[in-house]
């Protein structure tokens, strides 16, 4: 991994978006080609995932339309065939999407801090923390969900306040408990700016898909950066203020 040299960043809106415009510029080709292999990844998991529906499967009028029983051969094949696509894009979703998806983060925090981002580490999760991956993923995922599910707000801040779990599982290899907490304790006074983050990532993202759909791909690496640049910004800054402590910065482990 290549330090090319040590930049400042601000933990703002301003600043995280300004630093990824800049990370996007210089690291263009690099990231353009991650974000388009996330594409490649993450798409299958987004076509089969299947909700099934018990009206689907109403089992009584498909008897009283076409006249067949529920153990007629056919039905129970293609009963089972989508049970068993529903089960495969659920495990491909939550086994295999996120070490791409993390991966990928580190690598964006790497251009952030102006470090030469290496393809390898796409693919590093499935060697070094794999399960932290998954069980980080699964970890935010039902939190957020549980704040959706009591009133919506509680959801977004839930997902604000976490935003940084991913970056903190690859960067400082935190188990997924002490990522949720850390986490929360960095985007402890950053939440309205983090929202507003969120706010005009979504737009700046359909935007890119208004442009002949392929817009998408430069929209996501502008995004993923300013990302990766509010997480560096904010770790920074509470280093500076509370000294060394388990989110120490490890920008100088370079190979």
């Amino acid at each position: 991994m290549e330090t090319i040299n040590q930049i400042k960043l601000e933990p703002s809106f301003d600043g995280s978006f300004g630093n990824g415009w800049k990370v996007m510029n210089k690291h263009f080709l690099t990231l353009l080609l991650v974000v388009f292999i996330l594409g490649i990844i993450v798409t299958p998991a987004m076509v089969l995932n299947i909700h099934l529906d018990g009206k689907d499967f109403n089992w009584h009028d498909w008897h009283s339309i076409y006249n067949i029983t529920f153990f007629q051969p056919g039905i129970v094949a293609l009963t089972i065939l989508t049970l068993l696509i529903g089960l495969f894009a659920l495990a491909y979703k939550l086994l295999l999407t996120p070490v791409f998806v993390f991966g990928a983060n580190l690598m964006f925090v790497h251009a952030a801090r102006d470090i030469r981002p290496q393809f390898e580490t796409l693919v590093t999760g499935f060697k070094e923390n794999y399960f932290y991956i998954v069980l980080a993923n699964l970890l935010t995922t039902a939190l957020v969900m549980m704040g959706m599910l009591i009133l919506i707000i509680p959801g977004i801040i839930i997902g604000c306040r976490l935003a940084f779990v991913s970056y903190l599982v690859m960067d400082k290899k935190l188990d997924p408990i002490v990522a949720v907490e850390e986490s929360w304790k960095l985007t402890k006074g950053h939440g309205w700016t983090i929202f507003f983050m969120g706010f005009v990532s979504f737009f700046i993202i359909v935007i890119g898909l208004c442009m002949c759909f392929v817009g998408i791909y430069p929209a996501l690496v502008w995004v993923k950066g300013s990302w990766a640049s509010m997480y560096e910004a904010v770790l920074t800054e509470k280093n500076a203020l509370n000294g060394n402590n388990v989110v120490n910065n490890n920008t100088s482990d370079t190979h």
